[in-house]
């Protein structure tokens, strides 16, 4: 005769069972999140080449406002047409995801951007970034931070990159500046992984059964997410050690958060930033 299991036997039986389908659900979730960071990385080099490919095109459309000994300083309001017009005729520039360009001196003082209300004009660029000062020469990025409160979201970083605007002698008249805040960069990256998911839950016909996900561009400072992720799970990403992790290739693993089981992927992005990536959160 068999005899029954005493219950509290059964019940540890049902939670070891129940974990150990979530921790194989959270290796499934780090799995896959291993392959939407590969896809996010790619969108990054592919971001940061438009810019690259766009920038010495544009710098080079601006050499009118340094022509013949010109000071494009006694004219901002059409340094901000000028900027506009580069925006909307260079290619890669139209589709760059930069929330702004701006024409600073030689110096790196900043001039005009191309925003309605600026905040730039008068700024020392090259003190905030200093990588910019070596932009009198050629193509250059760097990253910093705009002087001003945090947003509500946290801590931010920018990143800059810079093209010389050449007079017809060779010499630098003005510099072209444009960029992005990390934060804002991961709010693109979190909508584009965002269409591609809905992509693949429309072919397997099972849309509307999204996972939860979040995307964040780290380095060693910090980890700066889309502003829709909470914070429980940006500050759970900061203890990871993402930088170090990812320091001889992708990484990935599992993760509890506020009882919920998810899965990370990190890789790095070298051609936004030394020690820079990404890591995709999820959980299915």
């Amino acid at each position: 005769m068999t005899r029954p299991l005493p219950v509290g036997l059964l019940t540890a039986i049902a939670l070891a069972s129940a974990s150990s389908g979530c921790k194989d659900q959270a290796k499934e979730s780090a799995a896959r999140a291993g392959h939407d960071v590969t896809a996010t990385a790619e969108l990054v080099a592919k971001d940061v080449g438009e810019v690259a490919r766009g920038l010495p095109a544009g710098a080079k459309a601006l050499s009118a406002l340094v022509a013949d000994g010109a000071d494009p300083r006694q004219d901002v309001a059409g340094v901000r047409k000028a900027l506009l017009r580069v925006r909307r005729e260079v290619a890669d520039l139209m589709v760059a995801k930069s929330t702004f360009f701006a024409l600073a001196d030689p110096s790196g003082i900043a001039i005009r951007n191309d925003l309605e209300e600026d905040v730039m004009a008068g700024k020392n660029l090259v003190a905030i970034f200093p990588a910019l000062s070596k932009a009198t020469e050629g193509y250059t990025t760097g990253t910093g931070a705009f002087p001003g409160p945090p947003s509500k979201n946290g801590p931010d970083k920018d990143w800059v990159a810079g093209m010389p605007v050449k007079r017809a002698d060779g010499s630098t008249g003005a510099l072209l500046v444009t960029g992005w805040s990390y934060r804002y960069f991961a709010r693109h990256l979190h909508e584009a992984l965002q269409t591609r998911l809905l992509d693949e839950a429309k072919a397997a016909g099972s849309e509307g059964k999204l996972p939860v996900y979040y995307v964040a561009v780290f380095d060693k400072a910090g980890v700066y997410p889309a502003p829709s992720t909470p914070m429980v799970d940006e500050q759970a990403l900061e203890q990871q050690d993402l930088v170090a992790k990812t320091a001889s290739g992708p990484f990935q693993a599992v993760i509890t958060i506020t009882d919920r089981a998810f899965g990370y992927a990190a890789a790095r992005t070298p051609t936004l930033a030394a020690d820079t990536g990404v890591v995709v959160l999820r959980s299915d």
